[in-house]
């Protein structure tokens, strides 16, 4: 059986997609959580000089967190069922990530005019187009891709779980979406890692 080893800082941020997906597997593997104090000293040691990273083994490194949480969503059987599936989750992903990055952008922008700008732009027509678009993708059952989980739908359910934290109404109008959040939040493992996973300031 191989070993997985998941390095990221202590918060959700962009490790949390695969430890969702480690749970929703049922999958075994060493939540290794770094501080803030210890990154410098780590940096260096790292593949690419960013968080999260993956070891397989003790020997393989993975990077980024999309390729890591596919490839966890692999081992769980997440990822669809045939290369169509696949695609469509991948797509799924894609759309979500793009709305990811631009929540990034807004939130590390230290010019306050500009943030006043992007924040309007994000809200009132980014936030509402993406959703629109995600809530037609996802099925009356509440899945993006046939009638089971995918990867597709957790990060979806990520990704809008830090948003809620903030602006708790995002999701009110989204009848297929918020099915998609509650089929998610009701997988056994994902269920019990929401109840224990640690409380973090991000």
């Amino acid at each position: 059986m191989s070993s997985y080893k998941l390095t990221y800082f202590n918060g959700r941020g962009r490790g949390e997609p695969a430890r969702l997906l480690f749970a929703a597997g049922g999958i075994q593997y060493e939540d290794h959580r770094v501080e803030f104090a210890e990154w410098q000293a780590l940096k260096p040691k790292t593949q690419l000089g960013y968080l999260p990273m993956l070891e397989v083994d003790g020997t393989t490194t993975i990077s980024e967190t999309l390729a890591i949480a596919r490839f966890v969503a692999k081992l769980a059987g997440m990822v669809g069922k045939t290369p169509l599936d696949e695609a469509r989750a991948d797509m799924v992903v894609d759309v979500v990530k793009a709305l990811f990055d631009k929540i990034v952008t807004l939130h590390f922008e230290k010019d306050e005019t500009k943030k006043v700008g992007l924040q309007k732009e994000l809200f009132e027509k980014t936030m509402p187009t993406s959703l629109g678009n995600l809530e037609k993708l996802a099925s009356a059952e509440g899945y993006f891709v046939g009638n089971s989980l995918t990867w597709a739908d957790v990060y979806f359910y990520h990704v809008t779980d830090m948003i809620t934290a903030n602006y708790p109404d995002l999701l009110k109008d989204y009848v297929n979406l918020n099915k998609v959040v509650g089929n998610v939040k009701s997988n056994p493992g994902i269920a019990k890692w929401l109840k224990e996973r640690p409380e973090t300031p991000f």
